[in-house]
């Protein structure tokens, strides 16, 4: 086996790796930047390759929104005021991670290179996570729970019912995700929830929000560093994108049956777990 058809085999796996992490709260970035450096794969330095396939997984979500985002649209441009209201709520969760990662991307990627960063914002992500739990409101599996006290305990239920002050809360939980090992999609559920939203629901508004975040940070990327990419590369990327939407295809709607019957604590064990299995691999 040649060294670019084993190369490519690598991207591929990396690929299936961040469609199964990407809507799951456990860091897909840190999953790929962890076990690419674990099986040798080495994108580059700019680390196009990580940025660009999770397009993929963005990708494989509108497909399995389609229905939800036709009417979004077209309710946006025949007036619907509930639908113009919704996504007005996702250019204001967008907003705040649009602008700093715009001013900051540098000092963002520079992280990309410290594995201790990655062990400490898993660990951090995992207890929080345990912690928001541990919260009344979230204490019982959601079928314990009677829907009077559903009621009273959350805001907001479906996506029309989240507040411009929730969509600002999200936004600015996906800020933080920036930072490597924390996760896009755990950091805005676990924020949606805090401000009041359910837990599905809240993990329904992560999906929607990562469509212009990735499709964002993705065209950056490729604008940037597109033109330095070698042909092996480009077919890396090529590669990663497809596993990473045939793999985000199966895991979608899987999370969203998982989140309407459990908890997100075994995804927080998890991330402590993996924290300390970093930190015993930096300190050999």
């Amino acid at each position: 086996m040649t060294d670019s058809v084993w190369f490519l085999l690598k991207a591929l796996f990396l690929g299936v790796v961040e469609g199964f992490t990407e809507f799951i709260p456990v860091s897909s970035t840190a999953h790929l930047l962890l076990i690419g450096d674990w099986i040798g794969f080495s994108s580059g330095d700019d680390k196009v390759f990580e940025v660009v396939i999770q397009l993929g997984s963005i990708l494989a979500v509108m497909w399995v929104f389609r229905a939800r985002l036709l009417q979004m649209i077209r309710g946006y441009f025949t007036g619907d005021r509930v639908e113009r209201a919704f996504v007005h709520n996702l250019v204001i969760a967008f907003l705040p991670a649009a602008v700093i990662g715009a001013l900051a991307i540098s000092q963002v990627k520079a992280l990309f290179g410290h594995p201790g960063v990655f062990a400490i914002m898993l660990a951090v992500g995992g207890l929080i996570m345990l912690w928001v739990e541990r919260k009344p409101r979230y204490a019982k599996h959601p079928e314990d729970r009677a829907e009077t006290q559903v009621s009273q305990q959350a805001s907001a239920h479906t996506l029309e019912q989240i507040s411009w002050r929730q969509a600002l809360v999200v936004g600015c939980a996906q800020v933080v995700a920036m930072v490597p090992g924390t996760s896009r999609s755990g950091a805005t559920i676990i924020g949606g929830m805090l401000a009041g939203i359910d837990r599905r629901t809240a993990t329904e508004f992560s999906f929607f929000l990562a469509m212009p975040t990735m499709l964002a940070a993705s065209a950056y990327d490729l604008f940037r560093h597109g033109a330095a990419l070698n042909s092996l590369q480009s077919t890396a990327i090529v590669v990663g994108f497809v596993g990473a939407f045939l793999s985000a295809l199966v895991l979608v709607r899987w999370v969203l049956n998982f989140v309407s019957r459990r908890t997100y604590r075994p995804f927080a064990w998890y991330r402590i777990a993996l924290a300390a299995v970093v930190a015993l691999w930096l300190m050999n």
